[in-house]
């Protein structure tokens, strides 16, 4: 019968799923590496359920499952040390054992180091093994141990390796979920906004005309923006879609996004320069919107009217481009700290969930750059980031 320590054990190997897999490479490599250090012809990496001894990787042998009863770890994994017998026949725990006996095999000497997960959980061994009488030096026994516990870390990798992979599925499908309940939404008010503008009343609101334009043109950017973003996620980031974007062009668009907010601030926004500069397109417009939005946000927050620059340094290898703002520096020792998610660098009076920076950081890290905060020269917060030549 299944005793509780039996169960949890069960569970903790169906984690790495193991059982019945191709053999691992890595682990194949452990147990040749096991073999010699301990100067055996046999070395084996044995997962142990509650009822089978399984063989995930061998050398000197046939990998191979047999009964828990009849296996020489099972015998010693409730107390998991690492276990060395000079002579099997001399133990009375090993004596009566098919692998001594030679009913399946003549062993004489063994030892083990025991397999124990991150939770502790004793999982198996990694034992090695010899027809002959033997003994372990304590280097050998001290390389067992270790090359066990790299065992661990193989498995644990291939775990979380396999855990992110599932996970990064479901964003994707979460991803593709969003951006059709976003898209519905996007295309119906371009859709009425089209219709408004070409009605007749229009023909003569010159200025009602003017802003359904402006409006429409924010539908489609927002449109594309939602669709590239959400590539941007399921990708991982790891594909901006490289092209020549001039910045003064990209600020102007962020202006038009951006223009409710900078008319209620009374707020100036000013680029320096006309420069083209290698970036995926989209993504360089939400990471300006940010940094504009921040600027502009924070300086109302200080109880200034927003003064804005944007300057651009063209660099031997690539472009160093600043928003500069005239509203509180942020505390050096919050410069860092405010690029990781929900962090905020301001009180709950600032509206924010603190995503922005951080979502401008990974953009900046998917085109091979960097970015950071520094004083502005207004005395306001300086927030850069660097983009190679060579995106």
């Amino acid at each position: 019968m299944s005793t509780a320590h039996d169960v949890t054990r069960r569970e903790a190997i169906a984690q790495y799923r193991l059982i019945g897999e191709p053999l691992e490479p890595d682990l194949q490599g452990l147990v040749e590496l096991a073999a010699t250090v301990c100067r055996v012809p046999t070395a084996v990496i044995n997962i142990i359920d509650d009822r089978m001894q399984h063989q995930v990787a061998a050398v000197g042998v046939q990998a191979a499952s047999c009964a828990r009863d009849d296996s020489m770890c099972a015998a010693v994994i409730s107390d998991p040390r690492r276990i060395v017998v000079p002579d099997a026949r001399q133990d009375i725990r090993f004596a009566q054992n098919p692998f001594v006996t030679g009913e399946i095999a003549y062993t004489r000497f063994y030892a083990s180091s025991p397999l124990v997960t991150p939770a502790g959980v004793a999982i198996g061994t990694l034992c090695v093994f010899d027809s002959e009488v033997g003994e372990l030096s304590p280097e050998a026994a001290h390389g067992l141990d270790l090359l066990a516990r790299q065992v661990i870390d193989v498995l644990e990798l291939r775990r979380v390796q396999r855990d992110l992979l599932q996970s990064n599925a479901m964003l994707e499908n979460f991803a593709a979920q969003v951006s059709h309940d976003l898209r519905n939404p996007l295309t119906a008010l371009s859709g009425f906004l089209e219709l408004a503008a070409d009605s007749p009343e229009m023909a003569g609101a010159t200025r009602a005309a003017q802003s359904l334009a402006r409006a429409e043109a924010a539908a489609t950017r927002m449109s594309t923006m939602v669709a590239d973003l959400l590539d941007f996620a399921r990708i991982g980031g790891t594909r901006p879609h490289i092209t020549d974007i001039d910045v003064a062009d990209a600020v102007d668009a962020v202006l038009e996004d951006l223009d409710g907010a900078i008319v209620r601030a009374g707020a100036e926004v000013r680029v320096d320069a006309s420069v083209l500069v290698r970036a995926d397109d989209t993504l360089f417009r939400v990471l300006l919107q940010n940094l504009i939005a921040n600027a502009v946000k924070f300086t109302v927050a200080a109880e200034r009217v927003p003064r804005v620059d944007v300057l651009v340094e063209t660099l031997p290898d690539g472009w160093r481009i600043s928003v500069d703002d005239n509203g509180d520096a942020v505390d050096p020792e919050l410069r860092d700290r405010v690029f990781e998610p929900m962090e905020r660098g301001h009180g709950a009076e600032v509206q924010g969930i603190g995503i922005g920076l951080a979502t401008c950081r990974r953009i900046v890290e998917a085109h091979g750059g960097s970015i950071g905060l520094d004083e502005s020269p207004a005395g306001g917060t300086r927030a850069w980031f660097v983009l190679p030549a060579a995106a």
